[in-house]
């Protein structure tokens, strides 16, 4: 038994040894093979072994294996590791998962997402709105023995952040409702928001500035609104806006560009379901009038008003005074004004390649 025992451990030391030297040939061709690739190496670099941190590939500058540079790296979530897919060595860990706790469904009560990454950042609010919103409470806890509630928004919040979100939803629910896109939205935010800190408009309320700055928004993105539509979706009149709008500009030194009539044409003609005939013709009416000085002191949006309604009274598509009104938020009168003052040119005002379903002179005269 005595000689058998030494037989086995002989043979099981020839073994160690012919693997260990298999193992240092391995590491030896892998040495040379990325020197090959990579040239030389740096003293410091030579010296890693795979126990040390994963070296940073010094072309591509990232984190790889330092056997397989060029290997895909594998991510195990569940462990947090980055595993090599040639050797399975791991080359990270502790790898964060910044994914959400919980998988979502689109037919969840209100769309509430239940990941704790919390919302995105705003800019526009002292805190870049990391600060902590306390939700309405539902069970006995969240109240005291008066009825009160233990936990609320005030103590977290300051007054100037209250007045701004209260701003921002005011600014988002008018802009819902003229379906105006979210870069306008956007800019009337920061609009309001350094009007706010300017302190320039005390004593104006915050609706009537938030009113103002949406219009402002949308003369500076090149799709200007009129008052009226403003003040159709506002709680503040007319006036109000008129004046806010002139301060604001005054308190902001800035300046917006002049409305033309076109800048209103396609979207009071798409409204009207005219044809693009029609729609080309009106805006060729328009600015020749404008061009000629037919219509000194008149508005561009009763210019257009009044350019629509001749374009469309010289096709098959007529349209009335009233029907064109309602959709430019123009009186009755101001257009039979304008349109007074164009008819006697209107030989010069349409466009050569008109086809008239009404010959222009037996377009109605006012």
């Amino acid at each position: 038994m005595d000689t058998r025992r030494f037989l086995n451990l002989v043979i099981i030391a020839g073994s160690s040894v012919l693997l260990l030297k298999k193992l240092q040939d391995l590491k030896r061709r892998k040495a040379e093979e990325a020197r090959r690739k990579y040239g030389s190496m740096p003293s410091w670099l030579s010296r890693l072994t795979p126990e040390d941190a994963p070296r940073m590939d010094h072309h591509l500058n990232k984190v790889c294996c330092y056997a397989h540079p060029d290997a895909p790296l594998i991510e195990d979530y569940r462990a947090g590791d980055m595993i090599c897919s040639e050797c399975g060595l791991v080359v990270g860990d502790r790898v964060i998962d910044v994914g959400s706790e919980w998988r979502t469904f689109s037919n969840e009560k209100a769309g509430v997402d239940p990941s704790r990454v919390g919302g995105p950042e705003n800019p526009l609010l002292s805190g870049g709105d990391l600060s902590t919103m306390i939700g309405p409470g539902t069970g006995p806890a969240s109240f005291d023995a008066f009825g009160t509630a233990k936990y609320q928004n005030r103590r977290t919040m300051s007054s100037s952040d209250r007045a701004l979100i209260a701003a921002f939803k005011e600014i988002s629910t008018m802009a819902d409702r003229i379906n105006l896109p979210k870069t306008i939205v956007d800019r009337a935010n920061n609009l309001f928001k350094q009007v706010h800190d300017g302190k320039n408009l005390k004593g104006r309320s915050n609706d009537a500035k938030a009113s103002a700055c949406l219009y402002i928004a949308c003369r500076q993105e090149g799709v200007p609104r009129t008052f009226k539509e403003i003040c159709a979706v506002s709680k503040i009149s007319k006036k109000e806006i008129g004046r806010c709008f002139k301060l604001t500009l005054k308190a902001l030194a800035t300046s917006v560009d002049l409305i033309t009539t076109a800048d209103f044409m396609s979207r009071f003609c798409a409204n009207l379901d005219l044809p693009n005939t029609v729609q080309r013709a009106a805006t060729h009416i328009a600015r020749k009038a404008v061009e000629m000085d037919i219509v000194p002191g008149r508005s561009p949006i009763s210019v257009a008003a009044a350019a629509i309604y001749m374009a469309s009274q010289a096709s098959d598509q007529k349209k009335t005074h009233k029907e064109i009104g309602d959709i430019a938020g123009v009186a009755d009168v101001t257009i039979r004004q304008s349109y007074r003052l164009m008819h006697p040119h209107a030989a010069e005002l349409f466009p050569e390649d008109f086809k008239f379903t009404t010959p222009i002179d037996q377009l109605p005269q006012m």
